[in-house]
């Protein structure tokens, strides 16, 4: 999140004259729109706002946003928008990634983005799926899938994006889904936070990976396998007959009754942003015989690496003249005179 003095924009403001080009019925529409709604709200300035990407398809993004934006190279985008935000901290930077994209070549730079705390947002859509080389399986492609490269089905165990995030030291973990009508509350949440905030976003490749998601968005089971954590609530789902209670013997989650409402009797845990340990139980609850957590899930805000470089900086000039020509000469300096020269011409 940045300091700076709102200013009032409509969706139609963030929208660019570039042909939104991906497959008819693809979840990135519903994203763009997430974000173009979000944008207003919390008073952003095209001006101020930078959209960085790396490749794939959810890389085409900047070119759709009335704002900067780069779309660099495959896997760096976090070190893109680390100089971006070096150069510049007062931009309101945005990272666009995919689990191609942020989780195999990129694993690395997303890591360090995360360790080093830099101000911005990261939104991971996760399809499961390399969609832009052709349907290959991915680092969070499930176990069995079948695609070109797994064409019996995968035997990698998938990555998990918030678990991965947290492991790196993340200090805010959300989660959403392409068609929900929450995800701008999420985003904001995000933006609000002071350091890297990272979001992943379910995402329906409509042509390589269709619905993967369904048996948790779709609305006859989303009430049933949905929990959205918020702070300082409890963590009830299935239209509150369930809940998450810890259990004290083995120190994970289980899935608890609650007959009339009354979640305390139930024991249900009561959630609170600031528990990593929590956290870590949340993103890592096997879906199935546990809801999937959705929301924010983690947030616990320390000082960014931009603000400690900047003050760094300050400290170090603090009292000096800058002078170049004194920087040069300084250490081992000699001066050539003209009949030197003049010498070491005739040798």
């Amino acid at each position: 999140m940045n300091d700076m003095t709102p200013i009032q924009t409509t969706l139609k403001d963030w929208e660019s004259d570039q042909e939104v080009r991906w497959c008819p019925g693809c979840g990135d529409y519903a994203i763009l729109k997430a974000v173009q709604r979000t944008l207003p709200m919390i008073g952003a300035d095209p001006k101020n706002t930078v959209f960085v990407s790396g490749i794939g398809c959810s890389s085409r993004f900047p070119y759709y946003v009335e704002s900067y934006g780069f779309h660099t190279i495959h896997g760096r985008a976090p070190a893109f928008a680390t100089g971006i935000k070096l150069a510049n901290p007062e931009l309101d930077v945005w990272l666009v990634t995919g689990d191609g994209d942020g989780m195999s070549i990129g694993g690395n730079h997303t890591m360090h983005v995360l360790r080093r705390n830099l101000d911005c947002q990261i939104m991971l859509f996760n399809n499961e799926i390399y969609g832009l080389t052709k349907g290959q399986y991915s680092p969070t492609s499930r176990v069995g899938t079948s695609s070109p490269t797994s064409p019996v089905g995968s035997v990698d165990r998938p990555a998990l994006p918030c678990a991965f995030a947290l492991g790196s030291g993340a200090r805010f973990v959300a989660r959403g889904y392409d068609v929900s009508k929450d995800l701008p509350e999420v985003l904001k949440a995000a933006h609000a936070h002071k350091g890297a905030a990272f979001i992943e976003i379910f995402q329906n490749c409509i042509v390589y990976n269709k619905d993967r998601f369904d048996d948790f968005t779709a609305k006859g089971v989303a009430a049933e396998n949905q929990i959205w954590c918020t702070d300082g609530e409890p963590l009830l789902f299935a239209k509150g007959t369930k809940g998450l209670s810890l259990d004290h013997d083995t120190l994970t989650l289980k899935v608890v009754d609650v007959v009339d409402g009354d979640w305390q009797a139930a024991d249900v845990a009561v959630h609170n942003v600031k528990n990593r340990g929590l956290a870590h139980m949340l993103v890592e609850m096997p879906f199935g015989p546990f809801p999937m957590a959705l929301g924010v899930i983690y947030d616990d805000p320390r000082p960014t690496f931009e603000g400690e470089v900047v003050a760094e900086r300050a400290k170090l000039i603090e009292g000096k003249t800058a002078n170049l020509g004194k920087l040069l000469s300084k250490g081992q300096t000699w001066t050539v005179e003209e009949k030197d020269a003049a010498h070491g011409l005739m040798d």
